[in-house]
């Protein structure tokens, strides 16, 4: 619709007779449609044969040889063992004694998720006695996480830049990330935080524009009947309509948003920052497409036609929903402080309030050193990684033929051409959203900031390489936009769409060669020491396990 929308607003509706105004085809109707909810991409059937190869290619490369390497390795010692025992207990068990509760700093969802495939494939009990496939068991559903966080970003970036290659692209990358693919090849949680929040931003791009298209809709309906009679001043329906726009409806994708980011938080804490940022985002996009609707206050609109649903959907949906995760806590007997003060209802919820403060204590003084912690900072330089496997085998020992020994090892180190490439098109991202105000990149650099700005504020605190995952999807749509700046407009001219298109292909080549460069310190396989000390390119990724 055209800067006249809001003329347009106390013009339309019924007049006193009842009749239908109606638009024709090419109206100021179709055009406020557009603006506010472009068409998707006509390849429908390809764009999903497209995104599931590129899922089929990380589901191959996260489930090969998963078992490798054998046994517990780093945090894997601590959350598969509290999977078991909430698979047996409903609880996380005193793993020392094997009997009693354990007190444990993380909410118990992702130790949930790998629980149920401990159940299926495999585990190792409390006595140390294995069943099934242990391995198989605590890191099934990581890879199955990581495998499924590749297909929605793949999906989620082709709706936000209408461009199934765009969005193949985007889900490249993820699937050739280091820290992503060994992520999802070990029992620990932070990728069930990450596709947690890959599903959640999937529900707030899906909300935007399912939220946009009706709100095009209801404008292009008219205001509500019951105008004024002839020569007098407007109903106040209609006043209402042309002041503050229309009401979006039921949004089914918002709500799910609110449950992909309750559970996100049911798995760590840390959700809650993306939280705020991305329901401080929707909020932002509910003025902007009700000023694009020709609202004349749309700020006022938004708050009074959107808050309330979305604070539903935002802040009440969020605390169910991770309060749910804590559910086996709840119904069982045995849990940390379950009867601290007693057995009654108040008296359950009195000893969970304690443990969460607990928990929070626990957080705020965790300051023992550790030989890979690193500072915020230095994720986005791949400074410090960190080692979740080493081994040195001799000549003959695990399939070794270096007569100078070899190595073996899992280092959990981001793909430099996406990490690297990635932090500089942030500045990119900051540039076209002050130039343009356009929506993508302003969600880059929310989704970016609310993942990672907060760590900066624990300088204190031990922290790792690993937690900087959840910010890796906003730093590849990032690449991912400036990819599409570069090849352009479709009416660019030939000489533009070429010199794009060779950027393009050339970087997505550098991202390949980088990923079957690391690859073998990525997946534990056996090397010469000297092609491991070439893969060294730092002394901070020399790190002792």
């Amino acid at each position: 619709m055209t800067a006249a929308t809001t003329a347009d607003f106390s013009r339309s509706g019924t007049d006193q007779a009842g009749s239908d105004r109606r638009r024709p085809p090419g109206s100021a109707a179709d055009a406020l449609r557009m603006r506010l909810c472009p068409p998707m991409p006509g390849d429908r059937v390809i764009g999903w044969v497209a995104a599931l190869a590129v899922t089929a290619v990380a589901g191959i490369l996260r489930f090969w040889q998963l078992t490798e390497p054998r046994g517990m390795k780093f945090d894997e010692v601590y959350y598969t063992k509290d999977a078991w025992g909430l698979m047996t207990s409903g609880y996380e068990v005193n793993s020392e004694t094997c009997t009693g509760p354990a007190f444990v700093v993380h909410p118990p969802l992702g130790k949930w998720f790998m629980a149920a495939s401990e159940k299926i494939f495999g585990y190792t009990d409390c006595a140390g006695v294995a069943h099934g496939s242990p391995e198989l068991g605590w890191r099934f559903a990581s890879a199955l996480f990581g495998t499924l966080a590749v297909l929605v970003l793949t999906r989620t970036a082709r709706r936000m830049f209408r461009s199934t290659v765009l969005g193949c692209f985007a889900g490249l990358l993820l699937t050739l990330d280091g820290l992503e693919f060994v992520q999802s090849r070990i029992g620990i949680l932070d990728i069930f935080l990450m596709t947690g929040l890959v599903l959640a931003l999937a529900c707030l791009v899906l909300d935007r524009d399912h939220g946009r298209a009706a709100l095009a809709a209801r404008v292009a309906a008219g205001a509500p009947s019951g105008g004024a009679p002839s020569g007098g001043a407007p109903s106040r329906a209609t006043e209402r309509f042309v002041r503050y726009g229309p009401r979006a409806g039921l949004r089914p994708w918002r709500i799910a948003a609110g449950l992909c980011l309750g559970a996100s938080m049911g798995v760590k804490w840390s959700a809650l920052y993306t939280l705020v940022g991305l329901a401080a985002l929707a909020l932002a996009w509910d003025v902007g497409a009700r000023r694009t609707a020709g609202a004349r206050r749309p700020v006022r609109g938004a708050l009074r036609r959107d808050l309330p649903a979305w604070s539903g959907c935002y802040i009440l949906l969020p605390i169910v929903t991770f309060l749910a995760t804590w559910t086996g806590w709840f119904v069982t007997d045995g849990g940390y402080n379950r009867h601290r003060y007693g057995d009654g209802f108040f008296a359950a919820w009195h000893g969970w309030w304690d443990y969460q403060q607990d928990i929070l204590g626990f957080h705020e003084h965790l300051s023992a050193p550790h030989v890979a912690q690193s500072t915020p900072l230095s994720w986005l330089v791949l400074a410090r990684p960190v080692v979740y496997a080493y081994d040195s085998p001799k000549l003959g020992e695990r399939g070794c033929r270096a007569a100078a020994g070899c190595s073996r090892e899992v280092l959990a180190l981001g793909n430099p051409a996406v990490w690297w490439v990635g932090t500089a098109a942030l500045v990119a991202m900051l540039a076209l959203w002050v130039s343009r105000r356009d929506w993508r990149a302003a969600l880059v650099l929310v989704g970016f900031g609310s993942s990672f700005l907060p760590w900066l504020a624990f300088p204190n605190r031990t922290m790792f390489f690993f937690y900087a995952l959840p910010s890796l999807p906003f730093l590849i749509l990032g690449i991912t936009a400036s990819a599409g700046l570069a090849l352009g407009p479709r009416d660019a001219s030939d000489t533009r769409r070429m010199i794009g298109a060779l950027s393009f292909g050339l970087y997505l080549a550098a991202v390949v060669l980088m990923f079957a460069y690391f690859y073998p310190i990525l997946a534990a396989q056996t090397i010469p020491l000297s092609s491991w000390r070439d893969r060294m390119w730092f002394p901070g990724w020399i790190v002792a396990p």
